[in-house]
């Protein structure tokens, strides 16, 4: 209806050609809505109907085996790397089995020991039962492999990065004690030298007395 105001001519052709040109204009509009609800509604090849599909079919395939084999692959690499490593006893080899499926009882850690351009690797094994520390390994790349740098055998023992120091925690058990409540606990901690080795910066041990609610006294070895 703009076309009414301020025109001289007869209004009453202007108005009927003005509605002649918008009812034909909206049937159009209309038809044309029609046809294309219509064409993807009935599965036809608009952007609307195959977009999602495509979207949904191509990325969840891609995403799924990238959640959960990873951890395992680790796991498996280092029970690999402790079982052809000519420096761990034949006792520890024999000692390392699953103890759930293909569960193994191995403790697996990564980081930067030795200032190399690729983290070290801190493997530890344990018990199955009571998950006691039966060895504790420190691996660093050379080559595209791996050789292993330190090695703590004496049970109960565990290895742990510390803010890139090697700490290593062996507890000491005198006749009596059960295997949760050892006597003695001593921490040392290691640096890698330039020499290229860890070397002993300090240790602690920790002697628990056996009251009930008695704190540990604390000793410094060095």
């Amino acid at each position: 209806m703009c076309g009414l105001t301020g025109r001289d001519t007869d209004p009453g052709p202007v108005v009927a050609r003005d509605t002649v040109q918008a009812v034909s204009t909206a049937v159009a509009v209309l038809a044309a809505l029609a046809l294309l609800v219509s064409a993807c509604g009935t599965g036809g090849t608009g952007a609307r109907d195959e977009g999602p599909a495509h979207v949904g079919s191509a990325a969840s395939p891609a995403a799924t085996p990238s959640l959960s084999p990873t951890p395992r692959a680790e796991r498996m690499d280092a029970v690999r790397l402790i079982k052809q490593d000519p420096h761990v006893s034949a006792a520890i080899k024999r000692a390392l089995k699953p103890c759930v499926a293909d569960e193994y009882p191995v403790d697996v850690s990564y980081g930067d020991l030795t200032g190399n351009s690729v983290d070290d690797i801190v493997v530890n094994i344990l018990t199955c039962g009571d998950a006691v520390g039966l060895g504790a390994y420190v691996y660093r790349e050379r080559d595209s492999g791996y050789e292993n740098v330190f090695k703590a055998e004496e049970p109960p023992v565990y290895a742990e990065i510390d803010r890139g120091d090697l700490v290593v925690t062996k507890q000491v058990y005198a006749r009596g004690d059960p295997v949760s409540s050892p006597s003695i606990e001593d921490v040392v901690t290691y640096h890698w030298s330039s020499a290229g080795r860890f070397v002993k910066e300090f240790s602690t041990r920790n002697k628990y007395s056996k009251s009930a609610g008695s704190d540990a006294v604390v000793t410094p070895d060095d």
